[in-house]
């Protein structure tokens, strides 16, 4: 049954099929022609998981990022970026990355960051004399910095199929995010001073600019720690939290920035109502291929395999970042986190992987394939924005490959660094 549904799917990806209808049909198809799952018990396991109490926080966080990113919050995050580093080497695209940052701490989605940040920073980078694909390559790699920074929407799906709590998920993402964005800040300043990059003029403003913007900015800069404080002192869960950030994007556009409008509201709406439908979408499939998986026994049968083949731990975590790093090419996030969640839960639990330290492995790994080809969709949105050809920003990419896959590396083998 395994194989047939497999073959399905890649078959339906070929096709450019959406990789949530080709879910459902794949294992659709399994059940219907080869048995083994009865079909009652298929539609349950269809709209199961559209039951679950933690995913609500997926559409409200959505609709919290939406409400403070589209309005003046953005530029003023923006403007507090430049005012902070645009005066060093390659200060515009280290601007991205503070962006980035900043932004994933309200978002939780890399695609709406890209898209987002992009649409603000690629044009402005380009009139300042920045290679096009450069300024693409810095947004495409350091907006998935919004996967690992709290709120995150990849962590809370990777909690649904691990059992592992949000909360400590979300505490144990934000030193390898700080370190991501370290890490690019780094490749954008050597960069900008082996290349010549173009400086801002006036260095963002100077100080007075900087405390000014850091004013005008601070509700989007608190939010993160507003989130992580909840959470971390058991005031709310992360579903609670969510709610919560709604109210204080509605409260922060109404009364701090006056800007909240009934057309930002329905936009704000409609943008949470069609990204919550394409994730639950891939959800509800995944759920019932992750049926049809267990049922044969699939992720026991690969645990023990990579237990008595590979043996040593350290060559098994591995193994499972190259897995990892070869499907983030070719799937979105949530389905590969869904489809590979629990197989890889229980090789980590045979070799003693913490979840949380997995989880963020998983984010780190799958985030990757986000902007490497030939399926990466912030490295499709930033070289659409730019207007470049695809394979020039990817020249570009190289050092932050390098970087991304140093902290995938320091995850992978130190755990302190995501167990505090």
């Amino acid at each position: 049954m395994t194989v047939m549904m497999v073959s399905v799917f890649a078959l339906l990806l070929v096709c450019a099929f959406p990789v949530g209808y080709a879910l459902v049909i794949a294992a659709g198809s399994a059940v219907l022609f080869l048995g083994g799952v009865p079909a009652v018990i298929a539609v349950v396991k269809l709209f199961q998981p559209t039951q679950s109490f933690p995913l609500l926080a997926i559409p409200f966080f959505i609709l919290s990022g939406s409400l403070m990113m589209s309005g003046t919050l953005g530029k003023q995050l923006v403007a507090f970026a430049a005012a902070l580093v645009g005066r060093f080497h390659g200060g515009l695209g280290q601007v991205s990355v503070v962006g980035s940052t900043v932004f994933g701490g309200v978002s939780g989605s890399a695609v709406a960051e890209a898209s987002a940040l992009g649409s603000m920073l690629i044009p402005w980078q380009k009139r300042e004399g920045y290679p096009a694909a450069f300024a693409a390559a810095v947004t495409s790699s350091s907006s998935v910095i919004a996967g690992l920074i709290p709120p995150s929407i990849p962590l809370i799906i990777y909690a649904t199929v691990s059992n592992a709590s949000i909360a400590s998920l979300f505490i144990a993402a934000v030193l390898p995010g700080l370190l991501l964005a370290a890490g690019m800040m780094v490749v954008c300043y050597v960069s900008g001073r082996m290349r010549s990059f173009p400086r801002l003029e006036g260095g963002g403003g100077g100080l007075r600019a900087l405390g000014a913007s850091l004013v005008t900015a601070a509700p989007a800069l608190l939010m993160p720690v507003f989130i992580i404080a909840l959470l971390r002192l058991g005031i709310a869960t992360p579903t609670e939290v969510s709610v919560i950030a709604v109210a204080y994007a509605i409260v922060v556009s109404t009364l701090l920035y006056r800007d909240l409008t009934l057309a930002r509201l329905r936009d704000a709406l409609v943008t949470t109502a069609v990204t919550t439908g394409v994730v639950m979408l891939v959800i509800t499939a995944s759920s019932l291929v992750g049926h049809v998986l267990i049922t044969e026994r699939v992720p026991a049968i690969v645990a023990n395999w990579a237990m008595t083949v590979l043996q040593e731990p350290w060559l098994i975590i591995l193994a499972m970042n190259l897995i990892m790093l070869f499907v983030g090419m070719f799937l979105d996030l949530p389905a590969a986190i869904l489809l590979l969640g629990p197989t890889f839960v229980a090789i980590g639990q045979a070799i003693g992987i913490d979840p949380i330290q997995l989880g963020i492995m998983v984010a780190i790994n799958l985030s990757i394939g986000l902007f490497t080809p030939p399926i990466g969709t912030t490295l499709f949105i930033g070289a659409a924005i730019a207007r470049v050809p695809i394979l020039a920003v990817v020249r570009e990419l190289w050092p932050f490959y390098l970087v991304a896959l140093t902290v995938l590396g320091l995850i992978s083998y130190v755990p302190a660094l995501t167990l505090y």
